[in-house]
């Protein structure tokens, strides 16, 4: 921490500020060296990584990783900028991603389980896919897509379904197909997912009759009705819905099927039974996926990811970062319906031949120790989940790891920052104090991680990411285009210089949405085609310390502007967990007459603790961590943080609440009947206020998926 010298001086120094340069008030963490047993097995051991993966030898570097992949034709062009900044990777080859993920696997590892799939209700056994059981049911699926539907390459397909094996299952028939599949967060609702069919021009859509959440079946079936009405209000009509059984003996929905429209996939499955589609070679360029942000304001971005590219950076990275082996078993805990699913749940692990764990419902249910329970049944080695999921876990089991008979030999977390406090329990708790923690940072466009550890090679930093990736070659800026090297104490805009083949391609249907959402900011030259001077404007605040370990500190939107004081929102929510008594913390910003913008906290305490003397704790954490500039106006007690399905906290539903604003819908949240809790706490009983928000106050909290 700033001795008390530095920390006035850093607060005579913000009028100086550029508007893109956030106080930093963070203190340096100790390091963690990765343990032998583990640096002996592991993928990437080799020092010189850092020079192969050098400007000097860029884009050339990425060969490494395309290599990784079987190709029906060696590519031309390793990247193209002749349209920058619509990068092209591995001109002129051609493969196919089903092909990748199954089919060549099927010579060695025939019979070992591809994915494992566990049912929320813990009664039910789990079940085990094995490559050629996949190789069957990928085939079977993409003759009904082509033969049935009259689906062809280019199509696309919205599938909105729950965390099941029939999800890759479907996507990996369209990827044979060279169909372009658009997966909507099975939590997302019916309207979400009507809008995403009406961007995306799909007329299939594929979804299934219900699922466990909570230890509720719930009815699915009911949204696909609702997408249909929607997307045929705006003018696109679905002509076929394909609805998965989540029994093979029951319906588990009670929604009727709609005549001419709705068919059941397992029923039409047995026409098809023992066909086989051979995998269109694609061209490395051409479409794989939509995968659309989640934004909750606005026309919803679909990012186009790549065939060849994406691919291959997400077999790389899944390699080298999470050191999966074939041998390993490998669970990542998100969504395949988010970026996350995709690159590290289905393709990087299946393109390495691993065994790839999917489970249905949520990871507190029915108590805090399932997710253990589950690593010592299937044996996982390799576990990946999310700052959001750890929080969660350490605030209802704390102790829950320590029963169980698991060891994983690395352990990931992605999706935000995570605070040092939670890293440690992650580390000392779940990894016993012995295993390889990744904190990766990447977004939804990027495809792949772009910051990490490597986990053989380099010390871990509680709430740092670690150094770029390979190949990566990251910039910090200020709003003047300024650079902000490492080691500099300033924190600004975090940008990437240069292209990797993960990146997505454009926004579907919206090239200049695209151009100007994300290298519009600090292109020099409209015309150039140098990729020197088109950098990505990623659109998160960033600190790159002198070690060249980057410190994130959430979107540039999440920053509460005190008198001129920038303050990340990431800083003091860790200031608040530095308080033992605190599981999660939640700070937004409200308007102050004086000062502009000042924070409010929100809290939830850990089980059996009281809540007397804890917000004045809180209040003198956050004083000493930062200062006394970040003195929160109050530090409200809540029983529980309104939450999305996938488990983020709502901070703008919380700002709405702080500033009397209307919240807007929170039907899809995973528990909105604490909301109105919340309100009436902060509000009191009245009716719900809806006075217009300042412009930063509504985009605060946005989820930029």
């Amino acid at each position: 921490m700033a001795d008390a010298g530095t920390q006035n001086q850093k607060e005579g120094d913000e009028s100086r500020l550029s508007e893109a340069e956030i106080a930093v008030h963070w203190k340096e963490e100790e390091v963690y060296y990765p343990n032998p047993r583990f640096v002996g097995q592991a993928n990437l051991t080799d020092p010189n990584v850092s020079d192969r993966f050098s400007e000097k030898n860029f884009p050339e570097c990425f060969r490494e990783y395309a290599d990784l992949l079987s190709w029906d034709k060696y590519w031309t062009t390793t990247l193209d900028t002749s349209k920058a900044p619509f990068w092209k990777w591995f001109v002129g080859g051609k493969l196919n991603a089903s092909f990748n993920c199954v089919d060549r696997h099927l010579e060695k590892y025939r019979n070992k389980a591809a994915l494992i799939f566990v049912s929320e209700n813990e009664e039910d056994p789990p079940e085990a896919v094995t490559y050629q059981e996949l190789y069957i049911r990928v085939n079977e699926m993409a003759a009904l897509l082509r033969d049935f539907c009259g689906l062809k390459t280019g199509d696309r397909v919205t599938i909105h379904m729950p965390m099941v094996t029939e999800l890759p299952v479907t996507m990996l028939a369209c990827a044979r197909l060279g169909v372009i599949h658009s997966v909507v967060f099975g939590g997302f609702s019916g309207e979400a997912c009507g809008a995403r069919i009406v961007d995306s021009g799909s007329r299939v859509l594929i979804t299934m009759d219900g699922y466990y959440r909570s230890g509720k079946l719930l009815d699915h079936k009911v949204n696909a009705d609702i997408a249909c009405r929607k997307a045929s209000e705006e003018g696109t009509k679905i002509e076929k819905v394909l609805i998965w059984k989540r029994f093979r003996d029951k319906s588990a929905s009670p929604t009727p099927m709609v005549e001419g429209r709705d068919f059941i996939v397992n029923d039409l499955l047995k026409k098809f039974r023992g066909h086989l589609v051979p995998p269109v070679s694609m061209a490395a360029e051409a479409p794989l996926f939509l995968m659309y942000t989640s934004g909750s304001t606005g026309k919803p971005k679909g990012c186009q990811h790549s065939t060849g590219g994406y691919l291959a950076y997400v077999t790389g990275t899944s390699k080298y970062i999470q050191d999966i082996h074939p041998t390993d078993v490998y669970w990542c805990m998100a969504d395949i319906g988010w970026i996350t699913g995709h690159s590290y749940i289905v393709y990087g692990p299946l393109a390495l031949a691993a065994t790839s764990v999917i489970y249905e419902g949520v990871p507190t249910f029915p108590d805090p120790g399932r997710p253990w329970r589950i690593a010592e049944q299937l044996g996982v080695n390799i576990f990946h989940t999310s700052p959001t999921a750890i929080r969660s876990l350490r605030k209802v089991g704390p102790e829950e790891p320590k029963k169980y008979h698991y060891r994983f030999k690395c352990m990931t977390t992605v999706g935000e920052p995570i605070e040092p406090e939670a890293w440690r329990w992650y580390y000392e708790v779940v990894g016993r104090g012995e295993t390889v923690v990744t904190d990766t940072w990447w977004q939804t466009e990027t495809g792949g991680f772009l910051c990490s550890t490597k986990p053989a090679l380099d010390p871990m930093k509680p709430g740092s990411t670690g150094p770029p990736m390979p190949g990566i070659y990251p910039v910090v800026y200020d709003e003047t285009g300024k650079e902000l090297p490492p080691g500099a104490g300033r924190a600004g805009n975090v940008c990437i210089r240069n292209p990797w083949p993960g990146i997505f391609q454009t926004i579907w249907g919206d090239p200049d949405r695209f151009v100007r959402t994300y290298y519009a900011k600090y292109n020099k030259d409209k015309t150039s085609t140098d990729w020197h001077d088109w950098p990505y404007f990623a659109g998160d605040g960033a600190l790159w310390a002198k070690d060249r370990y980057m410190r994130i500190l959430g979107r540039v939107d999440d920053v509460i502007n005190v008198a001129g004081h920038r303050l990340g929102t990431k800083e003091i929510e860790s200031a608040c967990l530095t308080v033992p008594e605190v599981a999660e913390a939640a700070v937004v910003p409200i308007v102050d007459a004086e000062r502009g913008r000042v924070p409010e906290v929100y809290i939830a305490l850990k089980p059996g603790v009281k809540p007397e003397g804890i917000p004045e704790k809180v209040t003198l954490a956050v004083e000493t961590v930062i200062g006394k500039i970040a003195r929160p106006r109050a530090v409200r007690i809540v029983p529980d943080m309104p939450k999305t399905r996938s488990g983020k906290i709502m901070r703008r539903v919380l700002a709405s609440i702080s500033n009397r604003m209307d919240y807007g819908d929170i039907t899809t949240l995973a528990n909105p009947e604490v909301v109105e809790q919340i309100r009436v706490q902060v509000q009191g009983a009245g009716p719900v206020e809806k006075k217009a928000a300042p412009e930063d106050i509504k985009r605060f909290g946005q989820d930029s998926g």
